[in-house]
């Protein structure tokens, strides 16, 4: 049986911005909360840790007032990073899916294991419950991201705990969990981004009741990711038709194109892919196929009339 392992981060910043940042290393953490429960979210176990930072030593002053921390808090009750992961890490136990609030926590935390040279022992692909998409799924607005502290008061299970700190945050990202219609949203696992597929052999393929999930190796450009054939061909979920398509890739920013394509047996599917760019510095894929009535159909037309429209007006100026 495996457990779940809710967890939340919060982390530091340069004080002087972004421009003073190191590259590859924006955040540095300077705490983990998490709660471990069984399969029906009964809590089990629990793990708490302040780290002190060894980079950013100059407390934010948007982290100090949301966190209500000090850089002395940190520095007489904080562990070294390195320390406490490895605790973290043999915590977590061999059989264990992560949950977080978003896909940030799970990004940074591998980024800070990079960042100290700390092996990254997670399965690949690593696969979780982002709960916030799951909250969004519920409530039927799939594109919205409410914030946790949203939910627990639409949920009603704000209790006399504070918010934007670790331990509290993983605390109520489980109340919202076990609060949802979890056997209905169990197959919408989410896959982790940070280390994308590198060579064909790892790219990742996915189904969903109402969608499939297509994640690419890295490619140098967005011109060879579009070259690829798997990367451009359509395919329906339901009978693995490769299909004809109504409709060719075309995008209106560079970062997201649509398609559509049409299955004899089951109708529109519309295609979309996503650019990515992988922490080694090159590009991948995201592409997600699913059926669509008629007013999906015509909203990828209206689409792409507003990329005609664009392209007209350009060439006028």
């Amino acid at each position: 049986m495996k457990n779940f392992i809710i967890f939340d981060l919060e982390w530091n910043q340069s004080f002087e911005g972004k421009e003073t940042s190191i590259e590859h290393f924006p955040f540095e953490i300077i705490e983990i909360g998490a709660i471990k429960t069984d399969e029906n979210f009964q809590i089990v176990s629990q793990f708490h840790k302040l780290i002190s930072p060894q980079v950013y030593t100059r407390l934010h002053y948007k982290i100090s007032e949301v966190t209500h921390m000090s850089i002395e808090q940190l520095e007489q009750e904080g562990q070294p990073f390195q320390d406490v992961i490895k605790e973290f890490i043999h915590w977590c136990g061999n059989e264990y899916l992560f949950c977080t609030w978003g896909s940030m926590d799970l990004t940074e935390l591998q980024r800070n294991m990079d960042f100290y040279q700390i092996p990254i022992p997670f399965q690949k692909p690593l696969m979780y419950y982002d709960v916030q998409k799951l909250y969004a799924l519920q409530r039927g607005d799939i594109k919205s991201k409410p914030s946790l502290d949203h939910a627990v008061e639409e949920l009603g299970v704000l209790e006399e705990r504070p918010f934007h700190r670790a331990l509290d945050d993983a605390y109520y990202t489980g109340k919202v969990l076990s609060f949802l219609n979890f056997s209905k949203w169990k197959p919408y696992l989410s896959v982790d981004y940070y280390r994308a597929p590198q060579s064909k052999m790892e790219e990742i393929y996915m189904e969903f009741p109402t969608y499939s999930k297509y994640v690419s190796r890295q490619f140098d450009t967005k011109e060879e990711a579009l070259a690829d054939k798997v990367v451009t061909d359509m395919i329906c979920k339901d009978c693995r038709r490769m299909l004809r398509k109504k409709m060719k890739w075309f995008s209106l920013n560079q970062k997201q194109y649509y398609c559509l394509a049409v299955c004899p047996a089951h109708g529109f599917v519309q295609g979309k892919i996503r650019m990515k760019k992988s922490e080694q510095g090159g590009i991948f894929v995201v592409k997600t196929m699913k059926h669509v009535d008629q007013t999906g159909a015509d909203n990828v037309f209206h689409k792409k009339e507003e990329q005609r429209q664009r392209r007209r007006e350009k060439r006028l100026k």
